[in-house]
């Protein structure tokens, strides 16, 4: 990249999503400012420039990228003290990676874009694999100007990239993605237990529906992640609670039943009491493991 094409921008958040995409916007030449909770990681404690607060990462940059977990923390990084908000000047956009309430989203975006600035919702999906690779799918909410603008700095960072519709649309279709994706790792967990209390290999069973109509990336990825007992997050079955509550808080505005989604809320919430909350999202299968009193496979060591 020439020195002509470089941006300046800033991105909040360096966690085991946020480091891998800021890490391919840093590669791609651009300049890049910096703020996270705890410890800067590399490269970026060398490479980029550490902001001490939100507030002088907006000052630098022109456009800001935030991937923080939670509705709360956004509009912390945004609004609260040393928040992005109050360095904002005319013309920049902050563009919100996170998985966060779509009505507060709206919100958000309303305040933004009263300082004369835009504002993309544009969470992502494909977890920790996909944000290294730059192959995250991103869903975008906002005006068509303003992701003209920020797609050829999402592109550094995804291959699936749409604009669903105005501010807000995308985290509308993020929540619909999470439905899909727990109730996908539900149907795996139950037919591994299913197929392995029954005394057949589990990992053979995987083999042949690999082959089938059953076939899906979660029975690729988290069905190998279920029997090799390869629970490190690269997405948190907490955060995927918080996602489905999302789901499930819209669905009662809207009149609408989720019969499934509950069922998927309430396994992650007895993952979470058993102590797994801070697992992948594919060790949902320990609550069907536990009902059953068969695990798919023996935990290593």
């Amino acid at each position: 990249m020439t020195q002509t094409n470089a941006q300046k921008i800033g991105f909040i958040g360096l966690g085991i999503m946020g480091a891998p995409m800021a890490g391919h916007l840093l590669d791609a030449g651009h300049a890049l400012f910096v703020n996270t909770r705890g410890d800067v990681p590399q490269p970026f404690a060398s490479r980029a420039r550490v902001c001490v607060s939100a507030t002088e990462v907006a000052r630098q940059a022109d456009i800001v990228f935030i991937m923080v977990p939670d509705t709360p923390d956004v509009e912390k990084v945004l609004f609260g003290e040393g928040g992005v908000a109050a360095g904002l000047s005319k013309g920049k956009v902050v563009v919100d990676c996170s998985s966060i309430d779509p009505i507060a989203t709206k919100d958000f975006a309303q305040r933004i874009i009263g300082l004369g600035c835009g504002y993309i919702d544009a969470p992502v999906s494909g977890g920790e694999v996909g944000a290294k690779a730059a192959s995250l799918t991103i869903m975008c909410g906002g005006d068509e100007g303003t992701f003209g603008r920020v797609r050829p700095l999402l592109e550094k960072m995804g291959k699936n990239i749409t604009l669903v519709g105005n501010v807000g649309d995308g985290q509308v279709c993020k929540v619909a993605n999470q439905i899909i994706v727990a109730l996908n790792i539900a149907a795996v967990g139950e037919a591994l237990v299913f197929a392995s209390k029954a005394g057949a290999d589990p990992a053979k069973v995987r083999q042949a529906l690999m082959g089938g109509f059953a076939s899906s990336r979660i029975l690729e990825v988290h069905g190998e992640r279920m029997i090799k007992r390869t629970f490190a997050p690269g997405f948190r079955i907490a955060l995927h609670q918080k996602d489905l509550n999302l789901a499930l808080q819209g669905a009662r505005a809207l009149g609408v039943a989720l019969p499934q989604t509950a069922s998927a809320a309430q396994l992650m919430n007895a993952c979470s009491a058993l102590g797994y909350g801070q697992e992948d999202h594919s060790a949902l299968v320990r609550a069907l493991e536990a009902m059953a009193q068969h695990p798919v496979a023996p935990d290593a060591g």
